[in-house]
């Protein structure tokens, strides 16, 4: 599956989000990037965050409609997440909470400062943007967010501790936040599988160098455990997560959805 899917087989109306603004965190690539593809494909406006003035320049002038933002912005820099956002007056209706995971190694090889960068950059921007966002949302009477973690908060996967340890910590918080955020407001995590991502590619490397397996080794395992025997696209997952964004999609609330590939054997 390739991006021809936003031309030939995009499987939403294209107006079905017009009017609403959506920002996604991590934009320039991978899921980051086809989520905020297919979201301007429906027709919302997006606002498009990553650290790569460049990489948001080329994913702008791929995206479908006009209107859309370049916003470069380090998200584990809470101060600059809280001026950014401090200044906007227009309302956000739609928030994806997406960005780089930590490499792999052991979980007991890592010390206490090997947390700090992907926690910042994951479980603290989150909340300081939902805080900030989800009172717009409220008083607009519609708000989705979105969390992009992994299959591992069900099912650890060996090699990546840290990245168990943070993606579980997500679900949790997402899941509380489902108790407490506006009738009107909708939280969910979509949990990729292994997805054609360069982030896959590093990971592969990284727990080769961990291991001592060839990373083509590394790479027949996971398919090995993949039912649909491939990797999943990233345009795959941003179906998935645009799904959860559409008004008529409200009744759903606090769900950790899978997207795959059946690998994962937990119901």
């Amino acid at each position: 599956m390739s991006e021809d899917l936003l031309r030939d087989g995009f499987p939403f109306a294209e107006d079905v989000l017009r009017g609403q603004t959506a920002l996604v965190c991590g934009a320039s690539k991978g899921i980051g990037r086809s989520c905020a593809l297919m979201l301007a494909r429906a027709g919302a406006r997006v606002i498009a965050c990553a650290r790569s003035q460049s990489d948001l320049d080329s994913l702008i002038a791929d995206m479908h409609g006009d209107g859309h933002e370049a916003l470069v912005i380090d998200l584990e820099d809470i101060g600059a997440i809280r001026d950014a956002f401090s200044r906007r007056t227009e309302s956000i209706q739609i928030l994806i909470n997406n960005s780089g995971g930590p490499p792999g190694g052991a979980l007991l090889e890592n010390t206490l400062e090997d947390f700090e960068g992907p926690f910042s950059r994951h479980l603290h921007a989150a909340h300081t943007l939902v805080q900030m966002l989800s009172p717009g949302m409220k008083n607009a009477g519609n708000g989705r967010i979105v969390n992009i973690i992994s299959t591992s908060v069900r099912e650890p996967i060996d090699n990546i501790g840290l990245s168990n340890t943070l993606r579980g910590a997500m679900a949790s918080w997402s899941k509380s936040l489902s108790r407490e955020l506006d009738p009107c407001i909708t939280i969910n995590n979509i949990m990729p599988g292994f997805t054609n991502t360069d982030r896959l590619g590093s990971l592969a490397g990284s727990i080769s160098e961990n291991t001592g397996k060839s990373v083509q080794d590394v790479r027949e395992n996971w398919m090995s455990s993949v039912p649909i025997q491939r990797l999943i696209e990233p345009l795959e997952t941003a179906t998935a997560v645009t799904f959860l964004c559409l008004p008529s999609s409200g009744g759903i609330r606090g769900v950790s959805l899978a997207v795959d590939g059946g690998r994962m054997r937990s119901i």
